[in-house]
This record gives structure tokens, C-alpha cells and sequence, in this order.
């Protein structure tokens, strides 16, 4: 049993503990590090590639094995270490939670570690301070609760005896004494954490489309070992012999270079996203950007810089604007004297009716409380211009609540009441010009401002002859809407949270790209409607829904919100999950912001979840892919771009690695159709080399293309990686020319030598420098395709020959490769190559612009897209 006067027994605080457990959150999607190695190992890829090292270790081919494994085992180890490393920059979520916790305890006062923190405890809580599990306030001395975290709501709330509160929440004012009713697991905290773990990301597009690339990779991988089989039997060749051939075609064919260098691309891409403010958590978040077709986005502090600013005031003298910077107390001042005057005595009035002040700190002024306040205390002193600040001494308060949306003070004789207008002016006396009230706040609404009415009430009268400063708390005990009513207005004051100033052309840039933008909030509609309008958000429709007006069917939410402009305001969490699963359901990739604890579902749920670096709460960020680093709706909008550059580049050193592989099939299908007769140029170690071993640089430096110039004026990408127009490119175009080079510097070379068809094999040192002339024209043919690749529609020359130093590079490193490949004899002679002969390194340079001509022919007549990348 629990008194708020004497607390709880360390006797029974002990048998509580035992029972209920410690005061602590369970740690949010606790994956343990083994699982998170071992999917690094274990995605459909990897297994493919593991099943290609197995194959190749039963055929005899160790080296080529042994080569596999380390393709997979680097690949795996990079991508663990860079998840890993992106995973440090969210804390965790037990730190929500304050460490030590005044309690009642046998009577006394007493520190105790919150984690001790039992059903029964009776806090003692004071401005600041951290709620440490859900309570119910016994004494509440002129308190305001921030449940922003929870709730979504800017405003702080006001809590009375027999309120409740929510732990992780803070006190903002006054004082409190709190009965414990829910600790650890069992608050509403944690039940929305549990609620995030439970919400399951879908899979990016990304790993869609290289599941669905690796399963026609390994079906013709598959088939032509099936088929070289069959061949190898019908030579000649033993059963065992032909298996093990046909075992190496399937492997050789394999592009075993894909997966690093899409890691690889995608770290660059993070890389280049960090640089710009916008920590990638998770590499596939890099490309699922670029697909982004929809964004949800929170309001305050994402859209708006969430400093409140009073830029005018209307009175019944008339209207009075300052221009001032920020938290400023000095402002430039237009309006008449006497509106002047009338305009101070309001912000006197509004000022004693609030707590937030002003500050300086660092040079600069800020915020001290809450910031719509604290831009009252700005007014004021503007307003003073210079002189002193009157302090009106408060004797009693009745502190703002959603329901009356209005807060007000007792200060001598006087009753001060700030509040929304539609609160205030139905208590105002007759007397008050309605008419032209009415037309300056539908005025400032219509700009965007934030609006409070100022009101006032002599109070002599109710208590004639009694001292007023004396047993404040006996004389206005009674329900605040007793005094709230005759009052007087004083004016209206017009607030502005400045929207940022890149967030226009942000939101104009995403309308260019094909991305729909909502504003999904916890704040009032009207706020919310006015914000969105200003920057430019608000679609033609002008469509506001309020989340308790949200249809109950999912289809039909969807239906509703599924256009761009829509703003959702006083949204709970289920509410915001439920919006992100409708607009998935029609088919969206979306991505959705947040902040707060409120957020961390839906953030999970999304394809991309975008958290707040600099405000955001740790659920946020640890539920989230992207975390910005400035809280700036613009850096979504840079992540965007960059995805779609690393789309883009995929499909670039995608082309480049099918290519290549054009050319490596065709030796053994020529082989093949002559049943065995015509000599066979590559062997499955030449293929593993050109894959691995001059291959991978240039494309990685593909994957480290930067965005171009129109990346962000068509749509959303919705192809394939693999679609028609690849494979035209690459198996009508560039693969066949590269293979028909390849043949023709092999051919020529064995012809010199005196070989015809139908002859015998020629020797092993024909073989050799024929092999090796057919090994040089893949690599230089690849040269010249590494460039090709760049655009999809524009000839290099036109980019620059030099624009892409990474592969300039890359060039270097491959023919230095290629030389070792050749001359250094203990390797040339495992790939079963020598040096090719003059005729046959002639016919390898030429295959260069043999590539960069067919590559020029094909952008020239192909048909044009105008949602085609460049």
C-alpha cells in the first residue's frame, strides 16, 4: 500500500522489484551479431555463389574455388563492417530514461536508480525532469508535460490531480508528485516500441530486381552447362570428363563480380549521401531512394526551423508589424503610435500569461521554455524598444489544456487569458469590433501566421476588499471558466515558425522528379494547413484530414490520401502506421519521416524511414534507414538523388559485366556447334580472371558515376534492371561485336600458324598466343566498353574523357593486369596463355573502336524515352 505522504517501504519496494523486474525498456529489434554475420553469407546470391564454389572444388578446379569463396567471404565481411559502422550513430534506446530518480521512500526523500523504480513509487518530479514510468500526478503545482515524443503535439501539456503521464516524457513546468502505475515493459512507451520491432520492413527494390537478375543468370548458367554436356558426350569426351566441363561452363558463367561491386557501389552512394547530411543505416536504403514515389513527412523541424517568431499584432487601434531576425528582442516596428501603445499593452499581457522566455547563448539568442512563448517574451521587448521590461507578478495560474485551449493568469487585480481565437473571443464582451477582428485573423491565417487572441479582466469586483496577493490559491480554487468570461480583448497576435529556406525548392524539386509529398502530423489542422500552404505543400484540393476522420478500410484510405498536397494532422501512431501500409498497398515505394517515439512504427514499416539526427529520439533512429544529419526535408530530396545515380549505375556496370560475358560464352557455343572441331579460345580460369581480375575496377568506377544534370526531371524508376532495352544493348549490340573481335584475333592467330578447319589441333604454344590474343581483346574491348557504359544515351566523347578520374584509374590498373596476366610466366601458364602474336594484338586494339562505333550507331538510332536516364 502507497501514501503520497510517506511513499512505499524499502521492504516493499524490494518484493515489488522481484516481482515486476527492473525499470527498463527491452532493446528494440536486438538482433544478435551472429545472425547479422551470417545474412551477410546467406542472402540468394551468396548462396548461388557458395553452390558455384562447391561445384568448382568437385570438378577438380580448386583455384577457381578457392577464388569464389573469397569473393563471398570479402563481400560479406565489407557489408557487415559498413552496416555496422552507420548502426553507431543512433544511441540506444534505454537512454530515454533518467538514471537517478528523486523518490519518496519510508517517508524521506531519496535518490534511487531509475532502473529500481517500482509500481507504487512516489516521485518527485521538478521542470526538467524526465518521467521515469507511467504515473498519476497527486500534487501538480502549475505543470506542463512534453509528450511531443508520444504524441506528436508541439504544445506541452497540462497536467492536474489525477492526470496521468507517460515514461520517457518530461516535466516542462512546476512542480509534481507522481504515483508509479506502469514501469519497464509495461508502459506506453515500451508498448510502441514493441510495436516498431514487430513492424516488418518489405523488401527493397533492389534486392527484387538482383533476385530476379541472379535467377535468369543461373537458368542459362544452368542451361548451357546442360548443354555443353550433352555436347561433350557426342565428341567423344567420358562422362566424368564432360560433367566436370560442363560444371566449369555453368561456373565461368556466373558473374561473380556483381555482388561486390554492387556493395561497393552502394557504400560509394553512402558515402556521397553522408557528405550532404544523410547517414545511410542500411546499403540497400541507398537504391530503395531512388525509387522513392511517395513521402510522408513530419512537420516541425523537418519543413519549419521550429523557431517561432511574433511578426504582427492587431488591436483595436490597428495593425502593427515587426520584421526581426529569429529570437531577437530588437525589430524593425511599422504601425501608428497609438497602435504601438495599444500593442505593448497586449504583449505585456501575453508575456505574464506565459513562462518561455528569451536567452542569450553564444552570441545568439534562443528559446528558453517553449518557443511560442518565448517569442511573446521577443514581442515584448521589441516592442519596449529599449526600455525596461515590466515584470508582472503572477499570483495564480491556470496552465494551457487541449480543452480549453487557453491559458491564463491571475496578476493583482487582473485576469490575463492568451489562447487559440476560437477559445477567447466567444468569452470577449459585445463591445469588441468583431467585424474587423474577424477579418485580421482570417487575414493572418491566410498568410500562414499562427494566431492567439490576448484578453483581459478586472477581478476587483469579485473580491472587493480582499487582498488579492493573499491566499491566492482559497480565492481562485474554483474551475478557471468561473473567471474566463466579460473579457476584454486586447488583440490578436500573429506567430510564424519560419518554413526553411530550402524547403520550397525541395518540395518542387520532388513534384519535378514524380514524388507525391504528404505532411503527416500530430499538430492541429489549421496549424498544419497553414504551414503547408505557405511553403508551397498544400495541393490544389487543399485536402486536411484529421486522423480520427481517417475511413476505417485500408483500400479506401489509400484511395484518399494516394495524391500529392494532403495533409494528416493529429495522428497516432497506429494512425501513421495504417497510412504508410495504405499507400504501400497501392503499389508506393514510401518514404516516411519522423522524430519522436510516436514515429518509430511507422518508420519501420516504410520502404525507407527517414529519422531526425539532430532532434530525433533514439526509437526513431534505430527504426530507421536514413537518418539526416540537419533534419532538413531538402536532404531527403538530395538522398533522392543520389539513389536514383546509384540506380542508374547499377544498370551501367550491369551492362558492362553482361557484356563481358557475351564474349566469354561465345568461345565454348562456337566450340560447342563444331562439335568439338574448332579450338576452344578461353578456358573457365582465363574466364574467372577476366571477371575478378581486370574486370571489377572499371565497374566500380561505373558505380561511382555522379548523378547527372536530369536525374531529377523525369519519374520514379520503375523498369527492371534487366529490361528490354539492356538486353538489346548488350546481347544485339556490344556483346556480339566484342565477341566477334575475339574470334577473329584467335582465328587469325591459329590461321598464321597454318591451321585450317577440319586440320588437327594446333600445338600448345599456337594455342597458347591464340588464347592469349583472344584474352587481350575481351580486356581491351572492355576498355573501350567501360566508357560506352556511361551513359545510356550520350557518346563519351561528350562527356569528357577525364570526367570520371576514379576510372581513368581503373584503366591504368586493368592493362597493368593484363601485361602480369600474360608475362609473368607461372600465371600465364596456369591460364593456359602466352603473349599474343603482332597480327593477333593488331586485331586486339582494333576491337577499342570497333566497340566505341557500335556503341555511337546504337545511341544515334535507337528510340528515344524522355524518362530515360542520360
Amino acid at each position: 500500500m502507497t501514501t503520497v505522504a510517506t511513499g512505499l517501504s524499502t521492504a516493499d519496494a524490494a518484493r515489488q522489484l522481484s516481482t515486476d523486474g527492473p525499470n527498463l525498456l527491452p532493446l528494440m529489434n536486438a538482433v544478435p551479431k551472429w545472425r547479422q554475420v551470417s545474412a551477410q553469407f546467406t542472402h540468394f546470391f551468396a548462396l548461388m555463389l557458395w553452390v558455384a564454389a562447391a561445384l568448382a572444388f568437385l570438378a577438380g578446379m580448386a583455384q577457381l574455388g578457392t577464388a569464389v569463396v573469397v569473393v563471398v567471404v570479402i563481400n560479406g565481411t565489407f557489408s557487415y563492417v559498413q552496416e555496422a559502422r552507420a548502426a553507431q550513430a543512433a544511441s540506444k534506446l534505454r537512454a530515454m530514461l533518467p538514471a537517478q530518480v528523486l523518490v519518496k521512500r519510508d517517508g524521506q526523500a531519496v535518490q534511487v536508480a531509475a532502473a529500481e523504480i517500482v509500481r507504487g513509487d512516489v516521485v518527485l518530479l521538478t521542470a526538467g525532469d524526465r518521467i521515469p514510468g507511467d504515473v498519476e500526478f497527486a500534487v501538480a503545482e502549475s505543470c506542463t508535460v512534453d509528450e511531443s515524443m508520444l504524441s506528436g503535439e508541439s504544445e506541452p501539456v497540462a497536467k492536474n490531480r489525477g492526470d496521468g503521464g507517460y515514461g520517457g516524457t518530461f516535466l516542462v513546468n512546476g512542480n509534481a508528485e507522481a504515483l508509479v502505475t506502469a514501469t519497464g515493459s509495461r508502459t506506453r512507451l515500451a508498448s510502441i516500441a514493441s510495436l516498431t520491432a514487430t513492424a516488418q520492413p518489405p523488401q527493397s527494390p533492389l534486392n527484387k530486381e538482383l533476385r530476379r537478375v541472379v535467377r535468369l543468370i543461373s537458368v542459362v548458367a544452368l542451361s548451357f552447362g546442360g548443354v555443353f554436356f550433352a555436347v561433350s558426350l557426342l565428341t567423344g569426351l567420358s562422362w566424368r570428363d564432360a560433367f566436370l566441363f560442363a560444371i566449369g561452363v555453368a561456373v565461368a558463367l556466373i558473374p561473380e563480380g556483381l555482388l561486390p561491386t554492387v556493395t561497393l557501389s552502394l557504400a560509394m552512394g553512402a558515402q556521397r549521401m553522408a557528405r550532404r547530411n544523410a547517414l545511410v543505416r542500411h546499403l540497400q536504403a541507398v537504391e530503395t531512394l531512388g525509387s522513392t514515389t511517395f513521402i510522408c513527412t513530419d512537420k516541425t523541424g523537418t519543413l519549419t526551423q521550429n523557431r517561432m517568431s511574433a511578426v504582427e499584432t492587431w488591436t483595436q487601434a490597428g495593425t502593427v508589424r515587426l520584421n526581426g531576425e529569429g529570437y531577437s528582442p530588437t525589430a524593425e516596428i511599422t504601425g501608428s503610435a497609438l497602435a504601438v501603445q495599444q500593442a505593448r499593452r497586449l504583449a505585456r499581457a501575453a508575456r505574464a500569461a506565459s513562462r518561455g522566455r528569451i536567452v542569450r547563448r553564444q552570441e545568439r539568442w534562443t528559446a528558453d521554455g517553449d518557443p511560442m512563448e518565448a517569442a511573446l517574451d521577443a514581442l515584448a521587448h521589441r516592442l519596449a524598444s529599449g526600455a525596461a521590461i515590466e515584470e508582472v507578478p503572477v499570483d495564480f495560474r491556470w496552465s494551457f489544456d487541449p480543452v480549453r485551449k487557453r491559458e491564463s493568469v491571475v496578476a493583482g487585480a487582473e485576469l490575463l487569458v492568451k489562447g487559440a481565437p476560437e477559445s477567447v473571443l466567444p468569452l470577449c464582451v459585445a463591445s469588441t469590433d468583431s467585424a474587423a477582428c474577424h477579418q485580421a485573423l482570417e487575414d493572418m491565417a491566410a498568410r500562414g501566421l499562427r494566431v492567439l487572441a490576448v484578453a483581459e479582466r478586472a477581478l476587483a469586483d469579485l473580491h472587493a476588499g480582499e487582498d488579492l496577493h493573499a491566499g491566492a490559491e482559497q480565492l481562485y480554487s474554483g474551475e478557471a471558466a468561473t473567471y474566463e468570461n466579460q473579457l476584454t480583448l486586447l488583440g490578436l497576435v500573429g506567430l510564424h515558425d519560419p518554413p526553411r529556406d530550402s524547403v520550397p525548392a525541395a518540395l518542387r524539386a520532388a513534384r519535378t522528379a514524380g514524388v507525391k509529398v504528404a505532411m503527416v502530423t500530430g499538430d492541429h489542422p489549421s496549424t498544419a494547413a497553414a504551414i503547408a500552404a505557405e511553403i508551397g505543400l498544400l495541393g490544389p484540393e487543399k485536402r486536411v484530414v484529421e486522423g480520427k476522420d481517417l475511413p476505417d478500410d485500408d483500400h479506401v484510405l489509400g484511395a484518399l490520401l494516394d495524391r500529392d498536397g494532403v495533409v494528416v494532422s493529429r495522428v497516432s501512431p497506429e494512425q501513421k502506421l495504417r497510412v504508410a501500409r495504405a499507400l504501400q498497398m497501392r503499389g508506393h515505394v514510401l518514404a516516411m519521416t519522423g522524430d519522436g517515439v510516436n514515429d518509430g512504427p511507422a518508420l519501420q514499416e516504410a520502404d525507407i524511414g527517414v529519422a531526425m539526427g539532430a532532434s530525433g529520439t533514439d526509437v526513431a533512429r534505430e527504426a530507421a534507414d536514413l537518418v539526416l544529419l540537419d533534419d532538413d526535408f531538402a536532404t531527403i530530396i538530395a538522398a533522392v538523388e543520389q539513389g536514383r545515380a546509384t540506380y542508374a549505375n547499377i544498370r551501367r556496370f550491369l551492362t558492362y559485366h553482361l557484356t563481358d560475358n557475351v564474349a566469354e560464352l561465345t568461345p565454348f557455343v562456337v566450340w560447342a556447334l563444331s562439335g568439338g572441331s574448332f579450338p576452344l579460345a578461353l578456358g573457365v580460369l582465363q574466364i574467372l580472371f577476366l571477371d575478378i581480375g581486370t574486370d571489377l575496377l572499371p565497374a566500380l568506377a561505373l558505380g561511382s558515376e555522379r548523378a547527372g544534370k536530369g536525374v531529377l526531371q523525369r519519374p520514379p524508376e520503375r523498369r527492371h534492371l534487366m529490361d528490354s532495352a539492356l538486353l538489346v544493348r548488350v546481347f544485339a549490340v556490344l556483346g556480339p561485336v566484342e565477341a566477334v573481335c575475339e574470334m577473329t584475333a584467335f582465328t587469325l592467330t591459329i590461321w598464321l600458324a597454318g591451321w585450317r578447319p577440319g586440320s588437327a589441333i594446333p600445338g600448345w604454344e599456337v594455342l597458347a598466343a591464340a588464347s592469349g590474343a583472344a584474352f587481350t581483346t575481351v580486356v581491351l574491348a572492355q576498355l573501350a566498353n567501360a566508357f560506352a557504359c556511361r551513359s545510356e544515351s550520350v557518346p563519351p566523347w561528350r562527356l569528357g574523357w577525364g570526367t570520371n578520374r576514379m576510372l581513368l584509374w581503373a584503366v591504368v590498373v586493368e592493362l597493368a593486369a593484363l601485361v602480369a596476366f600474360l608475362v609473368i610466366p607461372p600465371i600465364a601458364a596456369m591460364l593456359g596463355q602466352a603473349p599474343p602474336t603482332t597480327a593477333g594484338l593488331l586485331a586486339a586494339v582494333l576491337s577499342m573502336p570497333a566497340v566505341l562505333a557500335a556503341d555511337y550507331l546504337y545511341k544515334k538510332f535507337r528510340p528515344r524515352h524522355a524518362a530515360e536516364p542520360v
